[in-house]
């Protein structure tokens, strides 16, 4: 090759790179729904929905507070409950190992936040759980903080919403301690009714296992993001238990409404003002 072609290539080479090196990573992600790939901020300027087709992506707790309540409205509670390891439990980890892996790239301590805000003016006790956090499952904290939320709710005669994502169900890292908090969460929740109280529960993409089984499922008005996974076992454990097709929309936000299981199907854009009317309603 002559000097001037090996110039020509260098300045060639140099110029690709330059450009790879001008694109940030993350700017584009892919839709699980369609599978487009859109621009990321586009997506996040909508709510964390798909442009081209409506996919409710999996969003943060802290995000979701930003959504539905108002503008430096909420109050954390329960900050300093901190999860341990009874059962010095180890998979391909050790489970003390994992809480403080998941802490540091999460920014949380826990799968489960809870406190009182304000959603368009009206005061309110929320808990959300997060997928993000081993899979939003609920361990001895993430109990402990749903049951304080509703004795404070019950106490404090405020509206209950728990905003549920929560794709592990019960934590086996915790055994029957993480099992006990379905009963525990239910029964606190069995009170609260007993005392007036009025629960909304918000189901999203995941809800499964063991918060499916319990209080996800307790709402005096049970809500639905559009196309979420609800269930106890997923789709393909039940239909290799029971060996036979299971309808395509098995186990959605829209197979449960259909069903009975929920009452309303709401895209994210309009569930802080739906939620706001069912308190008017339900309470005033």
């Amino acid at each position: 090759m002559s000097t001037a072609n090996q110039a020509k290539s260098s300045m060639a080479s140099t110029s690709h790179s330059a450009n790879k090196r001008g694109v940030p990573e993350g700017l584009w992600i892919r839709c699980d729904g369609c599978e487009a790939t859109v621009y990321k901020k586009q997506v996040e300027q909508h709510l964390g929905i798909c442009p081209e087709c409506g996919h409710h992506f999996i969003i943060s707790a802290q995000e979701r507070i930003r959504q539905l309540l108002d503008e430096d409205s909420f109050e954390e509670w329960f900050t300093g409950l901190r999860p341990c390891d009874p059962l010095e439990f180890v998979d391909k980890k050790a489970y003390k190992d994992r809480l403080v892996a998941e802490q540091k790239r999460t920014g949380m301590t826990e799968a489960c936040v809870a406190g009182r805000g304000y959603m368009r003016g009206r005061p309110l006790v929320i808990a959300l759980t997060d997928s993000s956090f081993i899979m939003g499952s609920m361990g001895s904290v993430v109990g402990e903080k749903l049951t304080r939320s509703i004795e404070h709710a019950t106490e404090q005669k405020l509206p209950l919403v728990i905003v549920s994502g929560s794709g592990g169900g019960a934590r086996m890292h915790e055994g029957i301690l993480s099992l006990m908090q379905m009963g525990k969460v239910s029964a606190a929740l069995a009170r609260y009714r007993d005392a007036g109280g009025f629960f909304i529960s918000v189901l999203t993409n995941p809800t499964m296992g063991g918060v499916a089984a319990s209080f996800a499922s307790l709402g005096d008005i049970t809500l639905a993001e559009p196309k979420a996974l609800i269930g106890f076992a997923g789709p393909r454990v039940v239909k290799s238990t029971i060996k036979i097709e299971l309808p395509e929309d098995f186990q959605t936000s829209e197979f449960l409404l259909e069903h009975g299981f929920v009452d309303r199907v709401v895209g994210r854009p309009e569930l802080r003002l739906e939620i706001a009317r069912l308190i008017d309603y339900c309470t005033g």
